[in-house]
């Protein structure tokens, strides 16, 4: 289904619950620079989506020292912020600001969820930020526990979530001051072992982990100068990686913590369409938040998101959202549980442009079972050809080349 061919005004009531809140449909506002304006989200709401977490607070007195420019990025294929970096820090906006921000989103917003991502570093300013916060009216808060840059606290410079006592003690401080409204702990990939972390969460009492946060990265060198990137006057630092590219790992995360840890899952970390969200929703997350997407296309993009789920649903014959929950899971086994299937490349003659793109990956990167003929449409040599299918995902056609069980078709050896 190409979403340009959906009509976005056309769309279906996307609405579920989770976390004991009503959500409008699954698309919410990651915490970010898109939800640290007051004017921004009320924009956002107008627009469609169905929530926002607030960019992460602190208590007043809180040091928020940013330095700008503080975001970079790779392109792939010609894609614009396929992976994008930052070096931003918590919002500047201490938790009197925001709290007021709450009060009036709520106001005017009632049906929306209105969440607030904060973070502290001793167990009194937890626990005050989620008490002035709930007072507030705010519908959940998220505790960010993986901020790239460090987090403020025990140990400045380092990830809370990557200690396991420091993960359970902390959602502790923060679950007991909460009277009413659920609490999600944001956590990192950045471990050795995720499951440690979110069996520590559900111990903790935590109502609920995001996963995940952005990856710690490297954006790039200059080779001229040798500055990394983003560059502030010949210096730089590692950034916070988000968007597409990081969409795999978020996968993976959600995937092992919904197989083995009985926690609802709010999913965050490379989705840009619909469909990545279909994903995220089959592998366990509840909902799913947007940053990247949003800052490089802007909040318009729920159109597309809300209709092309509309149309996903109506095509699966799904009554709800919550039918795609976890529907990935049980066919994610261990490699040694995998079938051993018997496939091999075929190529379809009518299709081939004859680029030989899939002869040279083969005789360089596959196993050298891809021949040329003197028409210059390639030829599979079945003896050779294991059914690696790498030449399937280089090939620039859609449907040239197929992985097919070696009787469903006759393949001539060339030798010439």
């Amino acid at each position: 289904m190409n979403i340009r061919d959906i009509d976005i005004y056309t769309t279906r009531d996307l609405s579920y619950d989770f976390l004991g809140l009503r959500f409008e449909n699954p698309f919410i506002l990651a915490a970010a620079p898109s939800t640290d304006n007051l004017e921004m989200v009320r924009r956002a709401f107008h627009m469609g989506w169905a929530g926002a977490i607030l960019k992460t607070t602190s208590v007043e007195g809180t040091r928020v020292d940013l330095a700008y420019p503080m975001m970079s990025t790779f392109n792939h294929d010609g894609k614009k912020l396929f992976g994008m970096g930052n070096i931003d820090l918590i919002s500047e906006h201490h938790v009197d600001k925001v709290e007021n921000n709450v009060r009036m989103l709520k106001k005017e917003f009632p049906e929306k969820i209105v969440g607030a991502s904060i973070m502290a570093g001793r167990k009194e300013d937890w626990q005050h930020l989620v008490e002035r916060l709930e007072s507030a009216g705010v519908d959940f808060i998220e505790c960010s526990f993986s901020c790239p840059q460090g987090n403020i606290g025990e140990d400045p410079g380092k990830m809370l979530a990557q200690s396991v006592v420091a993960t359970e003690l902390t959602a502790r401080w923060v679950k007991e001051a909460a009277k009413r409204i659920p609490i999600s702990i944001k956590i990192t990939p950045h471990v050795t072992d995720i499951l440690e972390i979110a069996r520590a969460v559900k111990r903790s009492g935590a109502d609920a982990i995001t996963a995940s946060n952005s990856l710690q990265a490297l954006m790039g060198i200059d080779i001229r100068t040798f500055v990394p990137y983003p560059q502030l006057n010949g210096r730089s630092t590692h950034s916070g990686l988000t968007g597409p590219a990081i969409k795999p790992i978020t996968l993976k995360t959600i995937s092992e913590i919904a197989r083995n840890v009985d926690i609802p899952i709010l999913g965050t970390g490379g989705a840009s369409t619909w469909s990545d969200a279909v994903e995220f929703t089959a592998v366990g997350a509840g909902v799913v938040q947007f940053c990247t997407a949003v800052m490089h296309h802007g909040f318009r993009i729920i159109d597309d998101l809300k209709s092309g789920l509309s149309h996903y649903l109506d095509d699966m014959n799904f009554t709800s959202v919550t039918n795609i929950h976890r529907r990935a899971l049980p066919h994610l086994v261990t490699h040694d549980d995998l079938p051993r299937c018997s496939v091999r490349s075929h190529i379809n003659d009518a299709l081939c442009i004859q680029c030989e793109v899939c002869y040279v990956a083969c005789r360089d990167g596959g196993h050298i079972a891809i021949d040329r003929r003197p028409s210059k449409i390639p030829i599979v040599s079945e003896e050779r050809c294991v059914g690696c299918g790498l030449c399937e995902l280089v090939c620039p056609v859609e449907g040239c080349i197929e992985m097919r069980a070696p009787q469903e078709f006759s393949t001539v050896n060339y030798t010439g």
